[in-house]
């Protein structure tokens, strides 16, 4: 009797190591950020405020980013066992198997689509499967290869709003691409920040992720102060075209201003702490500007 208790409760424990291994490898709050940039291209494009169908591009959303988390950490096991940030993940600690990742990620992966062709439309579907394809299957070999690989991890992480617009008019439109647009732009410096301040980590790996030789100097805080001036005219689109009012245009060019202000830091210093103030405020510029143009909505 006292055996078969032991072993009910060891067999209950194992389940839940697994289940909190499961959870993990959807780098939940990575994909639920990805989600909510679903749900801003939702909200945008729908003219009216469906809560039930919100959540519903939310789930679509946070089940196909985290199949191509899986895929991802799939590949790097043996690059994660390397790094301090990573060596802890569920496939470097074999708390799960390749196999039991795969299984998983194929139903996170097919599960998301349909979600998204059955609820919504076919265009959305495909779009969400082209992102998972180019960042499990491109951007994530390419990250030991050359560091073009952040140009092309930009588009997977920048369909979000796309799809969610998508989902709700039903057309690949120009305003569609204008988010598109806004979240492509912005992630050349907050990805270049986070190599900078995580660059000894990645070497580890032979992750190449700085976009000059050298890595840490004048030229890469150079680009990303370029990219990050971008955003400025480009915050102003959604105003243009009359997608959103004043306030968030007028928002979105403070948050802009205030954004290229710690690339000059960073130009000024090349300093680990610079680098980390603009990961840090890239963090809070997407999403005060693209809750700033939903609450705008004309």
């Amino acid at each position: 009797m006292l055996t078969q208790r032991i072993e009910e409760e060891v067999s209950v424990s194992g389940f839940g190591h697994k289940a909190i291994a499961y959870f993990q490898l959807l780098k939940f709050r990575l994909s639920l950020t990805i989600a909510f940039s679903c749900a801003i291209g939702y909200l945008l494009g729908s003219p009216e405020r469906d809560w039930f169908q919100v959540f519903l591009v939310v789930i679509g959303g946070l089940l196909v980013t985290g199949a191509a988390n899986i895929i991802n950490q799939i590949i790097e096991k043996d690059h994660d066992k390397l790094m301090k940030r990573t060596a802890k993940r569920p496939l470097p600690t074999n708390a799960l198997s390749r196999k039991e990742a795969a299984i998983f990620c194929i139903f996170l992966a097919v599960s998301g689509s349909v979600l998204m062709a059955v609820n919504f439309n076919l265009i959305s579907a495909v779009f969400s499967l082209l992102s998972l394809i180019l960042y499990g299957f491109v951007y994530t070999p390419l990250k030991r290869i050359s560091p073009i690989c952040v140009f092309v991890g930009a588009f997977p992480g920048a369909f979000p709003p796309l799809i969610g617009w998508v989902a709700a008019t039903g057309v690949l439109s120009t305003e569609a691409w204008v988010l598109f647009g806004i979240q492509f732009i912005w992630q050349f410096p907050h990805f270049w920040a986070i190599a900078w301040v995580l660059d000894d980590d990645y070497k580890k790996a032979g992750f190449k992720m700085l976009p000059m030789a050298g890595g840490k100097n004048l030229k890469t805080a150079f680009q990303i102060m370029i990219y990050t001036l971008l955003l400025i005219p480009l915050g102003m689109l959604p105003l243009q075209l009359g997608m959103t009012g004043k306030t968030s245009a007028i928002i979105a060019v403070v948050c802009g201003v205030l954004f290229l202000m710690q690339t000059l830091y960073l130009m000024q210093t090349c300093s680990k702490k610079a680098a980390m103030n603009i990961m840090f405020g890239s963090f809070l510029y997407l999403p005060i500007v693209q809750i700033a143009y939903v609450l705008d909505k004309i």
